[in-house]
C-alpha cells in the first residue's frame, strides 16, 4: 500500500509537505502543492478524493441542516437525502435541529468547509438567509421557504390546508380544531393560511372554532390535547398541520381510550411513510407525485453545483390521501 512517506520521496518533499497539502494546502506554494499532487495521482495514494477535492477546489461534502427526529418527515427525507447523495459520489454531514441548538448548529455549519448546504430549519424571515447568500455556496431549503422566496422546494402548503378543510367539510364536520405549528415558518403558516381561506368560502366562522399553535414537541400536543377533551363542545374532527402532529394526537387518543374517527376524525399533511402503515392508515395531504420531497430538494441542490447563479423555486401540488381516520359525520 502506497504511503504518505512514498508521495513524499515521489515528489522530492518532506511528509511533513505532504501533510500540509492534505490539511492546509493554502500554506504551500503553487508549485509544491502541483508536485505533490501529482505524485499522489501518480501513485494513486489514498486519500486520492482529497487530491482531486484539492484540484478542483471542492470537498465532496454537502450539509444537511434537517429537523427533530420525533417527526417521521425528517425521518423520510434524510434518509432519502443521505442515499441520493451518496449514489452521487457526495458524502453527507448532518445535523438535526432542534430550537435550541439551532445557533450552535448554524454557526458550525457556517465555519466549516462544504461544497452546499441544504436544509429545512429555517425561518420565513430569518437572517440566516442573509448569510448564506454571502458564503457564496449553493444551498437550498427543503419544506420551508424563506420571504426572499428563492432557493426552495416545498408542497403547496395553502392548498393543503384548503383540502383539510374542505374534506372534513364534504363528510359533514363542521366543529373543527386545529393543531398547528409556530407562524414564523413558511409551512406551518401557509397551512393554516389555506385552512382558514377555506372556512371562510365554505361559511364556517373562525372565531367560532379553537386554534392551537404548539412548538411541535410531544409535551405542547399532549397539553393541547386534554385541552380539547375538556371543551364543553368537543370538535368532531381534530386537522393537525402535520402527519407528526397527528399521529401523536392518535396516540393520546387511544391512550385516553376515544375512538377514532368515531370518536374524534383525524387528518394530517405530508404523507410521510409511517401515515400509510396498515396500523395507522392516517388520513392525510401529501404531493400528487408521491415522490419524496428531500429527494425533490438535493436533486435540485446537484444541479445548481453544476450551473452557477440557478435560482430554484419549485412548488409540488398536493392531493388528498383518503384512509381510514375519517368517515362521514353521524348525527
Amino acid at each position: 500500500m502506497v504511503s504518505s512517506k512514498d508521495v513524499a520521496k515521489h515528489a522530492g518533499v518532506s511528509q511533513t509537505t505532504v501533510s500540509r497539502v492534505l490539511n492546509t494546502p493554502e500554506l504551500v506554494t503553487k508549485k509544491t502543492l502541483e508536485k505533490v499532487l501529482n505524485a499522489i495521482e501518480e501513485l494513486n495514494y489514498i486519500p486520492n478524493d482529497i487530491a482531486r477535492s484539492l484540484v478542483q477546489k471542492k470537498t465532496g461534502v454537502i450539509t444537511l441542516i434537517s429537523g427533530p427526529l420525533h417527526n417521521p418527515f425528517f425521518v423520510d427525507t434524510t434518509t432519502a437525502i443521505v442515499n441520493y447523495a451518496n449514489e452521487n459520489g457526495y458524502k453527507i454531514n448532518v445535523y438535526f435541529g432542534t430550537e435550541d441548538n439551532l445557533h450552535t448548529i448554524y454557526n458550525s455549519v457556517l465555519e466549516s468547509k462544504t461544497d452546499a448546504i441544504i436544509l429545512s430549519s429555517i425561518l420565513y424571515d430569518d437572517p440566516l438567509y442573509d448569510k448564506l447568500e454571502k458564503l457564496n455556496i449553493p444551498f437550498i431549503t427543503f419544506n420551508r421557504k424563506h420571504k426572499k422566496d428563492n432557493h426552495y422546494v416545498e408542497i403547496d402548503n395553502e392548498h393543503a390546508g384548503r383540502i383539510v378543510a374542505e374534506t372534513m367539510y364534504s363528510l359533514g364536520h363542521t366543529d373543527l380544531c386545529w393543531i398547528g405549528g409556530p407562524q414564523t415558518m413558511s409551512t406551518f403558516y401557509g397551512r393554516h393560511k389555506g385552512f382558514c381561506a377555506a372556512l371562510h368560502n365554505l361559511g364556517i366562522a373562525t372565531d367560532k372554532l379553537p386554534f392551537y399553535f404548539t412548538d411541535t414537541s410531544k409535551a405542547e400536543i399532549k397539553a393541547v390535547f386534554e385541552m380539547i377533551v375538556s371543551l364543553d363542545k368537543r370538535p368532531t374532527a381534530i386537522c393537525a398541520a402535520t402527519d407528526a402532529i397527528a399521529i401523536e394526537v392518535m396516540s393520546l387518543c387511544l391512550e385516553k381510550g376515544f375512538r377514532i374517527p368515531e370518536d374524534f376524525n383525524i387528518i394530517g399533511i405530508d404523507n410521510v411513510e409511517l401515515s400509510r402503515h396498515h396500523s395507522i392508515n392516517l388520513t392525510t395531504v401529501g404531493m400528487k407525485s408521491e415522490k419524496n420531497l428531500g429527494s425533490l430538494a438535493i436533486a435540485q441542490l446537484l444541479e445548481t453545483l453544476k450551473e452557477e447563479n440557478a435560482c430554484i423555486r419549485q412548488t409540488e401540488s398536493v392531493k388528498l390521501f383518503l384512509r381510514n381516520t375519517t368517515s362521514k359525520k353521524v348525527d
